[in-house]
């Protein structure tokens, strides 16, 4: 019995041990999150800064605002979703346009899935998956190991709320600022979206080609008899549909290029 005794005691310790290890291992990652963080959630706020004027105009107010970007952490699936609003589209509009542009995050999360330990509660992963954006996945991803989600909370703790208040601020400044000003702040929204498909584009012929296309038909869809009718929501849905299926097939990408 007193072996037993010490047996009980040795291993309540060594759980305890176990666990103070891991709070503070969880605790590093946090951190190291939140530092990773502050540049993304910097860059988040002056972008969805502009993307308050484009809610603005689409009739929502800050508290709206707000909560749309908490739950719709994308860029271009936010501009999708406000100028859908603005158009008047259906609710179902609304949710397969925002579906769409947002699945490359379905992959993303694949992704970042591999990366965790098999111990990973699915909790934690579901939470993880939530707060994946191109920038949270690219700093996620560079981490060495197996991934702690305690570091991907560091990160949406800063980016997160910056990402909404900066919403909710552009709209506030769209009631009070002059016109012609805030007219030139929804020109930045436009220089956002240039800023990130011209790099790849000069570096990849494939992008290049698929941007110039999609120019080129989402023009002629809005001049063209009948599809011109269709709802801006429907034709970007269906363009973006149509435009990767077809370059995923003629141009897929190869294996060691991933």
């Amino acid at each position: 019995m007193p072996e037993m005794h010490c047996y009980v005691r040795l291993r309540t310790a060594e759980r305890q041990q176990f666990g103070a290890l891991r709070d503070m291992n969880n605790k590093r990652a946090f951190l190291n999150g939140i530092a990773a963080g502050i540049p993304i959630g910097l860059g988040y706020f002056a972008v969805s800064f502009s993307l308050g004027i484009v809610a603005r105009r689409a009739g929502l107010d800050h508290i709206q605002g707000f909560v749309a970007s908490w739950f719709n952490l994308a860029s271009a699936g936010e501009y999708a979703l406000f100028t859908s609003i603005e158009e008047l589209a259906t609710y179902l509009e609304v949710a397969l346009i925002t579906f769409v542009v947002n699945a490359r995050y379905m992959l993303m999360s694949c992704a970042l899935s591999q990366r965790f330990s098999a111990e990973t509660p699915f909790f934690h992963r579901l939470l993880v998956a939530f707060g994946i954006t191109d920038e949270i996945f690219g700093v996620s991803i560079a981490q060495k190991g197996s991934l702690n989600p305690f570091y991907n909370y560091g990160v949406m703790a800063v980016a997160v709320p910056l990402w909404s208040i900066g919403t909710s601020l552009g709209i506030v400044a769209g009631n009070i600022l002059p016109v012609p000003i805030v007219q030139a702040l929804s020109v930045a929204l436009y220089g956002m979206f240039i800023a990130i498909i011209i790099p790849p584009a000069k570096k990849n012929m494939t992008i290049a080609v698929a941007v110039a296309v999609s120019f080129i038909l989402s023009w002629g869809c809005s001049v063209l008899p009948y599809i011109k009718n269709c709802s801006a929501g429907n034709r970007t849905i269906l363009l973006t549909v149509a435009i990767s299926a077809i370059l995923a097939y003629l141009k897929p990408v190869e294996e060691e290029q991933q």
